[in-house]
């Protein structure tokens, strides 16, 4: 299977999360370097903007995959309404003289990522079926980390030119913004599968979903307290000496191999099993936080750095095509969700106390916890697989 052969949907779909994602990684990068020059305490500050951010974004993320379901399986408003805010409110960055201003930003740039992402990857899902779900997933986080390469590479030749500053940068994030939104509209459109439930109908809650689906995002949940905000992958780079371009450069590196591994991950998940591919993913995470915590030079930072991309891009795609082989057709927008809302809530704890034990302990102890965290929940969902047969319901 090529991207070629997937659905246009899909690739067109891919092409608009290359660009929001090439605006998004024009900024995301700078942030650590932002607060380096406005907080004392730069990790706590981090994780806290990040925590709350993903957290007001993962409540969001419920509701609209909930009613892209109500209304039938139509999800392109509900794409489009979350990639203009964000893509409205991003470029403001530039103005924040703080971590205040920061966070709220940041929060209303994620709360337009909870608006678009449970509806979009159900749309991804109703576009494909369990012979080419992987990949098409796989393809679709390769062309997200493909857009963050572009975005850091960008960013980087800007600040190069010394013609701009940091907040220039961040301004001009606007244009490949817009070209993402005006993909959306003309290229995208929905693929429903199944009739649009009554107006009354009531929210599905979380007991409503199919088991193996709940056990899954429950695991899942436990290995997002491991997996703590990937800007901290730039913090440690700037903490060993690296420049501002550096940083920037280290992060369109880390996202390159991201994008490498998404598509292999998701050829080996259709290959292989979903379940089985994921639970290589986790074991492939415990080798990357070891070798992230043990980690104290700066050219070393750089292989380790590229490493851990492959580590992140190989299991992206595999967990959402695993969350369809677990969920009922019709509860796709929800699934997803929830699995968004469990990822969030969880960030913030995982956000704070990674900050924390930065902070207090350093930043070789904070990995080092991360790393026991991943290892149980790898030993849990290989025991959870034992007693779940693959595509239960």
């Amino acid at each position: 299977m090529s991207p070629r052969k997937l659905p246009p949907v899909v690739i067109a779909i891919g092409l608009v999360s290359c660009l929001n994602d090439l605006a998004s990684e024009m900024v995301t990068p700078l942030l650590p370097l932002l607060l380096a020059g406005s907080a004392n305490n730069v990790a706590l500050s981090l994780g806290l903007i990040e925590g709350v951010a993903e957290a007001l974004s993962a409540f969001l993320k419920l509701w609209a995959g909930r009613r892209s379901d109500a209304a039938g399986g139509k999800r392109k408003p509900f794409a489009i309404a979350g990639y203009a805010m964000s893509n409205m409110v991003r470029p403001l960055m530039a103005l924040a003289s703080g971590w205040g201003m920061l966070l709220l930003l940041r929060s209303v740039d994620r709360i337009g990522k909870g608006i678009r992402s449970a509806p979009r990857d159900a749309m991804l899902a109703d576009a494909t079926d369990e012979t080419n779900r992987g990949v098409a997933f796989g393809f679709h986080r390769a062309m997200d980390n493909a857009g963050a390469v572009g975005g850091a590479l960008l960013a980087a030749a800007v600040l190069a030119s010394g013609q701009f500053s940091l907040p220039a940068v961040i301004a001009l994030s606007a244009l490949p913004g817009a070209m993402a939104l005006a993909v959306l509209a003309l290229a995208v459109k929905d693929v429903p599968r199944f009739p649009r439930r009554k107006a009354n109908s009531p929210p599905i809650t979380f007991s409503g979903l199919a088991p193996a689906c709940r056990g899954l995002i429950a695991l899942i949940g436990l290995m997002t307290l491991a997996r703590v905000a990937e800007t901290f992958v730039i913090l440690r780079a700037h903490d060993l000496g690296a420049s501002s371009l550096t940083c920037l450069l280290l992060w369109a590196l880390f996202n390159f191999t991201k994008a490498l591994a998404a598509i292999v991950g998701g050829r080996f998940a259709d290959r292989f099993g979903n379940l089985q591919t994921l639970q290589l993913s986790w074991l492939l995470y415990v080798v990357g936080f070891i070798s992230l915590g043990l980690t104290e030079s700066l050219p070393v930072w750089w292989l380790v750095a590229a490493l851990y991309g492959l580590v992140c891009g190989f299991g992206e795609g595999v967990e959402r095509s695993a969350l369809c082989e677990t969920a009922q057709a019709e509860q796709l927008g929800t699934a997803f969700g929830w699995f968004y809302l469990v990822m969030g809530l969880v960030s913030i704890p995982a956000g704070l106390g990674f900050g924390w034990l930065w902070q207090v302990f350093g930043a070789n102890l904070a990995f080092g916890i991360a790393t026991l965290v991943a290892t149980l929940a790898s030993t849990l969902l290989f025991i959870w697989r034992l007693r779940t047969p693959i595509g239960a319901h």
